[in-house]
């Protein structure tokens, strides 16, 4: 996770004034991670820093707070009665809409103790010499007194195909999830509901096979469309084109009447064996948002084996 910049500026343009807490560093164990954080204004709050009477008490300060930028320590047990234990260093920076225009950066760092609004101390320069130089972004940190941050951009591409129920369902259980860039087709704009969640595109077309070749090929696929055909029309763009998962919603005989057909469409069993059916867990059950709970289940399992693949290589 980085600074979800994009989620800002959406709360600064709703609320006006809003303030950003953010775990900025960690002694012991604590309720969430570095760079997690939370917005808060007058009237409510969205992201979360977790850990019960530590978000209540800095949700509290937050609304009253009156200096730009504040650092602090908390003591989970001899301080808030937590179970954790740990320490927790918040930093607490309000925004609006004049302070939010100089944040449009891939990488926002600044000093976050008065002490240290000087000249940027060299274990930082180091830091980000070293992080630019190889390509990578750096993790959410504090280094002496400077508060390093990257910008949070979603990075896997998700396409679900289809607005009816489950598609509604698996929208709102994934457009929370930071890591999703969802694409959202079905065959119409009155097939989508009205209110689209942030990050979200809907793209409406009259055929949706056609959409496929603009899919980038590391993307993931939810075929669940009101029609059988239409989802057979995908799964066939998607084996003729590429993917990096591909998901049908459907029983064993709707997989085996497909599998079939798609093998008279010239695809191969091995190819066909990479679009999995049924999606999620059915032993869940087939309401809508137990679907979609067992198919995000699913991806983020397979995303985690994945990151631990690439850790191996590496």
């Amino acid at each position: 996770m980085g600074f979800d910049l994009d989620g800002l500026r959406a709360a600064v343009a709703a609320h006006g004034q809003v303030t950003r807490v953010v775990i900025a560093a960690i002694r012991g164990s604590s309720p969430r991670e570095v760079g997690a954080a939370m917005l808060v204004w007058q009237q409510g709050q969205s992201g979360t820093i977790g850990g019960g009477t530590l978000e209540y008490e800095a949700s509290h300060a937050a609304r009253s707070q009156i200096q730009d930028r504040v650092l602090g320590s908390h003591a989970l047990g001899p301080d808030l009665g937590q179970c954790c234990g740990g320490v927790v260093t918040l930093l607490s920076e309000v925004y609006d809409a004049t302070r939010l225009a100089a944040l449009d950066h891939e990488l926002i760092v600044r000093p976050v103790r008065a002490a240290a609004d000087g000249a940027m101390p060299l274990a930082v320069k180091r830091l980000l010499a070293s992080a630019r130089s190889q390509g990578l972004r750096p993790t959410p940190q504090l280094v002496d007194g400077w508060m390093i941050e990257p910008v949070h951009h979603p990075e896997v591409p998700l396409w679900i195909w289809g607005a009816g129920h489950v598609g509604r369902a698996l929208v709102d259980v994934l457009s929370p999830m930071p890591d999703f860039s969802i694409t959202w087709v079905d065959t119409g704009p009155e097939r989508f509901p009205s209110d689209i969640p942030q990050g979200v595109t809907p793209v409406p077309a009259a055929d949706p096979a056609l959409l496929v070749t603009h899919a980038p090929v590391n993307a993931q696929h939810l075929v669940l469309t009101y029609s059988h055909t239409l989802d057979l029309g995908l799964c066939h763009s998607l084996l003729s084109h590429d993917f990096a998962f591909a998901g049908l919603i459907g029983s064993a005989t709707k997989w085996a009447r497909f599998r079939s057909r798609l093998a008279a469409l010239g695809h191969s069993p091995a190819q066909i064996s990479r679009i999995s059916c049924p999606i999620g867990d059915p032993a869940l059950g087939k309401h809508p948002q137990m679907i979609a709970v067992g198919v995000a289940a699913q991806l983020l399992r397979r995303d985690m084996t994945e990151d631990l693949r690439k850790d191996h290589r590496a």
